[in-house]
């Protein structure tokens, strides 16, 4: 079955800002309207020409419950263009560009505005189940002596708050920590931790080379905050980071023995990644110029246990259906869940035994690392649970036009036992609408 293609005029996103234990200066709608904003008035057609809006998110706050209108609104496009907002866990960004793809190539309409965010330093503390009942007893209390009753109940415990991230980022039906996934996945095969710093160093050192040479600066949007402050960088790059500093970090996840630290994981960030879709018919109708176009996607589902290899089950098919080996694809990325995790990948992938009991066919070789997060990732750069998916594609989109190659994948892992896969050409390399 043929299909309309569906082609990624342009992108932006904002500075990914590392969680510091407190929330930070920006709501995921303010970075959004932001970052939505500057790529929208760099185009040549009117915004309230856009066929819909559509955000990932994987923890949007209470008052911005469906983000994708709040943003829309609060960018002024009119009432008319309708939003909403999806959620996939890690690929919500993905799943939003999907969803858009769908909506073009059934003729609904011609330009969207789709991408994703997170504002994790601002997951709500949460109380306790115990001190949700204690205060309820309370609000029924109606007489002096009832309330002097129930006040004798109070235990220091009740006060202790529930983390909503780290209940966010637990596996409700395995009861693991996305952390304690990926130590399955090294425990699995083999991987040391000696091979998880060393990772983890190569993906900073691989996002300040980008930085010095200036990669970032036509997808980056700097953010100015209330005061007038400007965020213009990724601020979670460490200029310090070797694998033997790295060595010296403790274990988060299996203390005493495990391998995955806060070193060699994705950081809890703060970020947005906004991206538009056009048809040929727009293409053709204002003279645009796209990134690119989508050629495929695929998504799959695993065992929640080892989710981390999501981007091989859903960038297997992918492959197998255009007749393509891993290494004819010029540029891959692969978002950095956990060095453990993007390491499993490849030796999956190279392994024999698994690719026939997981796959049905033999080995598909060994990725080549010059081709994969050339530029780094989210070690590095960051990982807002919603905004990742679609950083990985606008990046791999970038890196084509930079390289002047063709074919890229873009694949993630999802919380909860799923991957997805993004097969993308260049312009250059596509047929012209």
């Amino acid at each position: 079955m043929s299909f309309e293609p569906v082609y990624i005029i342009d992108g932006a996103r904002s500075p990914f800002l590392k969680s510091r234990n407190e929330p930070g200066p920006f709501s995921a709608s303010d970075m959004a309207v932001q970052t939505s904003r500057e790529l929208l008035l760099r185009q040549p057609f009117d915004a309230r020409e856009l066929g819909e809006v559509i955000v990932g998110c994987a923890a949007p706050a209470p008052d911005e419950t469906n983000i994708g209108r709040v943003v829309a609104l609060r960018l002024g496009i009119g009432h008319h263009v309708p939003a909403w907002s999806v959620m996939r866990n890690c690929a919500s960004g993905m799943q939003a560009l999907d969803s858009a793809l769908m909506s073009i190539q059934a003729g609904r309409y011609d330009l969207a505005l789709a991408g994703g965010v997170d504002a994790l330093s601002r997951a709500p503390l949460l109380l306790s189940a115990d001190m949700a009942r204690w205060m309820g007893r309370w609000s029924r209390a109606r007489t002096l002596r009832e309330r002097a009753q129930v006040l004798q109940g109070v235990r220091p415990h009740h006060l202790k708050p529930v983390i909503g991230l780290v209940e966010g980022l637990t596996d409700p039906v395995t009861g693991l920590s996305m952390g304690q996934t990926a130590e399955n996945l090294a425990h699995q095969f083999g991987i040391t931790r000696n091979q998880m710093d060393e990772y983890a160093a190569r993906s900073h050192a691989l996002v300040r080379r980008a930085r010095e040479r200036h990669q970032f600066d036509d997808e980056l949007v700097p953010l100015t905050d209330p005061q007038g402050n400007v965020y213009e960088h990724d601020d979670g790059v460490r200029d310090d980071s070797t694998p033997g500093k790295l060595a010296q970090l403790k274990p988060v996840f299996d203390r005493p023995y495990g391998n995955i630290t806060a070193g060699n994981s994705s950081q809890v960030s703060d970020g947005a990644c906004m991206l538009l879709l056009a048809s040929a018919r727009a293409v053709e109708r204002y003279g645009l110029q796209p990134l690119g176009r989508i050629l495929d996607v695929h998504w799959a589902g695993l065992d929640p246990a080892v989710m981390g290899l999501g981007p091989v089950y859903a960038a297997s098919p992918i492959l197998q259906r255009h007749g393509l080996g891993l290494n004819d694809i010029d540029v891959w990325e692969i978002n950095e869940a956990f060095a453990a995790q993007v390491l499993a990948c490849r030796q999956a992938w190279n392994d024999d035994t698994w690719c026939q009991t997981h796959l049905g066919n033999g080995a598909l070789g060994e990725l080549d690392m010059d081709k994969l997060n050339i530029t780094g990732g989210a070690i590095a750069i960051g990982h807002p649970v919603g905004a990742s998916g679609a950083r990985i594609v606008l990046r791999a989109l970038h890196l084509l036009k930079e390289r002047q190659e063709k074919i890229a994948m873009a694949a993630i892992c999802i919380g909860g036992g799923q991957g997805g896969a993004m097969l993308l050409e260049s312009f250059e390399g596509a047929q012209e609408p």
